[in-house]
C-alpha cells in the first residue's frame, strides 16, 4: 500500500510490493546540499546555546536520541532549503516512468517527514526515531528487509557503501574520489553525479574580503610614526591573526543566520544558505581558524592573543546574542572595530592616546549605525519582516541621526588631536593633517545618504572600498597623512 509523503516509518506496514522499480534517495549531502544535523545544532545554538548542550550531552544514549532533541530545540524552515535541483529532476524523472520513491535518511523522521511533505515526490518516508540510527549497516538491513523485490540507492557517502552493496544499482551524488573507486570497485553498476568541490566556497564563507578591516591595527604605527619599519613584522602578525579570529566568527555567524540569510535578497548566495558549502565542512574549519590566530599571536605576545581572545568572544557574544539587542549591537560592533586598534598598539607595545581611542569610538559607533541603516532600508524595500534583530523599518530615522551625530563627532576629535602639541612633534608638516577634517564631513555625510537610499552594500567598510567616490577620499586622506609625515 503506497504511503503519503509525510506518512512516519513507523506505520509502514511490511515489506513493500516490487510491482514497480523504487529508488531510494538519501537526504544529507544527497537530495539536500546540507546536513541536517548540523543545520538543527546551529539552529538550536541560535535559539538557546545551554539547551542544546544539554542536548549534546544525550550523546551517551546514541545519536538518533541527539538527533531527535537537536530537532525539538531548532526551528528549520525546509522550504527554503537548499535541494539539490538534479536530484529532484531524477526523482521527478523517475516517478514519470512508473517508479516509486522513497526517502531513506539518518536524519530525524519528523525533519524526513517535513521534507517530503514540502516536495510531494516520495511514496515512503524512513528516518532515526530516536532510538535507531538509520545510517550505513542499519540502513542497509532495513531497506534489504523491506524492500524484498529490490531498489536503486542514490547516495553521497563512504557511509552509504553498505547500502549500494544491497543495491541494484547504485548513483552517486558529489562522492569523494575515495568512495567513487570503492563503488566502481564493488559489483553494484554504478552512475555518478559529479559535484563542484567546496574549496571555492570555504574561501568566500572565510569572507577575505572582509580581513580589510582588520588594516586597523596599522593606527597606532601611523599615528607614531617613531617606531619605524622594525614594528611591521608584528603589525603584519596582529593582521593575520585577527583576520583568522574574525573568519571563524564569520562561518560561525553565518550558521547561526541560516534561515534569516535564505529570506535575504543577497545574502541567499552565501555559501551556507546557498548549499555549495556543507555546515559540517564549516563546522570543523572553526577550530582549525582558532588555532592558526592563536598560535600566530603568541608569536607577538601573550598580550595580543588576550586581545584576540576577546576580540573573538566578543563576535561570537554578538552573533549568538548581543545582536539582538537594539542599540547595543551597534555599540557591540563599534567596540570590536576599536579592539583592532588596540591590538596594533598592544602588538607594538605603544601606549594608544586618549584622542586615538575616543576618534575611534565615535567614527566606528558612526560606521554601525550606517551598517543598520542600510539593513533597515533593504529590509523595507524588500518587504522582509523576519530577522534576528530588533529594528523595525521606523528606526531609520533616529539610526541615520546617531550616524551623522556621532561621525561628526568623531572629526571635531581628530580636528582637537591635530592641534594637539605633542601631535604636532610627531610629524614633519603637522598642519596638513586639516585637510583630513573636511575630507571625513563629507564622506560620512555621503555614507548616510546612500545608505538611506538603499543603495549601499550591508557593510560599509566593504563599500567604502569598492565605491569609487569612497576610494577617492580614502586615497587623498591617505596622500595627506603620507605628506604630514614625510614632507
Amino acid at each position: 500500500m503506497t504511503q503519503s509523503p509525510y506518512t512516519p516509518a513507523s506505520d509502514a506496514s511490511g515489506p513493500t510490493s516490487p510491482a514497480a522499480p523504487v529508488l531510494v534517495v538519501d537526504l544529507d549531502g544527497t537530495l539536500l546540499r546540507s546536513d541536517m544535523l548540523y543545520e538543527c545544532l546551529w539552529s538550536a545554538m541560535g535559539r538557546d546555546g545551554w539547551a542544546t548542550l544539554k542536548a549534546a550531552a544525550r550523546l551517551r544514549e546514541g545519536r538518533a536520541a541527539v538527533k531527535r532533541a537537536l530537532v525539538d530545540l531548532s526551528e528549520v524552515e525546509v522550504a527554503t532549503l537548499p535541494y539539490d535541483a538534479d536530484v529532484v529532476a531524477r526523482i521527478r524523472t523517475w516517478r514519470a516512468g512508473g517508479g516509486r520513491c522513497i526517502l531513506a535518511t539518518a536524519s530525524d523522521q519528523a525533519l524526513a517527514d517535513k521534507v517530503a511533505q514540502h516536495l510531494g515526490l516520495f511514496d515512503e518516508v524512513y528516518g532515526s526515531d530516536g532510538s535507531r540510527n538509520l545510517k550505513g549497516a542499519d540502513k542497509a538491513a532495513f531497506l534489504r528487509d523491506h524492500l524484498p523485490g529490490g531498489f536503486t540507492y542514490m547516495g553521497d557517502s563512504a557511509a552509504d557503501l553498505p547500502v549500494w552493496e544491497q543495491a541494484d544499482a547504485a548513483i552517486s551524488v558529489g562522492a569523494s574520489p575515495k568512495v567513487v573507486a570503492a563503488l566502481d570497485a564493488s559489483q553494484t553498476p554504478a552512475e555518478h553525479l559529479p559535484k563542484a568541490p567546496p574549496y571555492r566556497a570555504l574561501v568566500r564563507a572565510i569572507r577575505p574580503q572582509q580581513w580589510l578591516k582588520n588594516l586597523l591595527v596599522a593606527i597606532p604605527l601611523i599615528a607614531d610614526p617613531g617606531h619605524g619599519f622594525e614594528a611591521l613584522l608584528p603589525i603584519i602578525a596582529a593582521f593575520v591573526a585577527l583576520s583568522f579570529a574574525a573568519s571563524a566568527g564569520y562561518l560561525i555567524n553565518d550558521l547561526l543566520d541560516l534561515n534569516d540569510d535564505r529570506s535575504h535578497p543577497r545574502k541567499c548566495t552565501r555559501p551556507f544558505a546557498a548549499g555549495t558549502l556543507s555546515p559540517q565542512l564549516g563546522t570543523l574549519a572553526i577550530p582549525v581558524l582558532l588555532v592558526l590566530s592563536a598560535l600566530i599571536s603568541l608569536l607577538v605576545s601573550p598580550a595580543l592573543t588576550g586581545v584576540v581572545a576577546v576580540y573573538f568572544g566578543a563576535t561570537v557574544a554578538y552573533s549568538v546574542k548581543l545582536k539582538q539587542h537594539t542599540l547595543l549591537d551597534i555599540c557591540v560592533l563599534a567596540f570590536l572595530f576599536t579592539l583592532r586598534i588596540i591590538a596594533g598598539g598592544v602588538a607594538i607595545t605603544s601606549g594608544l592616546s586618549v584622542w586615538i581611542l575616543a576618534f575611534s569610538m565615535f567614527i566606528f559607533f558612526a560606521l554601525a549605525a550606517v551598517k543598520r541603516l542600510a539593513e533597515l532600508t533593504d529590509r523595507e524595500t524588500a518587504g522582509r519582516q523576519a530577522s534576528r534583530r530588533g529594528y523595525v523599518a521606523e528606526d531609520r530615522r533616529i539610526i541615520s541621526q546617531m550616524a551623522i551625530t556621532s561621525g561628526y563627532l568623531a572629526v571635531l576629535v581628530l580636528a582637537l588631536y591635530v592641534d594637539e602639541p605633542m601631535t604636532q612633534s610627531k610629524f614633519a608638516t603637522p598642519w596638513l593633517l586639516w585637510g583630513v577634517c573636511p575630507l571625513l564631513l563629507f564622506w560620512i555625510s555621503r555614507m548616510v545618504l546612500v545608505a538611506d537610499r538603499g543603495e549601499m552594500h550591508d557593510d560599509p567598510m566593504i563599500f567604502a572600498v569598492t565605491n569609487s567616490t569612497s576610494r577617492l577620499v580614502i586615497v587623498f586622506c591617505g596622500l595627506i597623512v603620507a605628506a604630514a609625515m614625510f614632507l
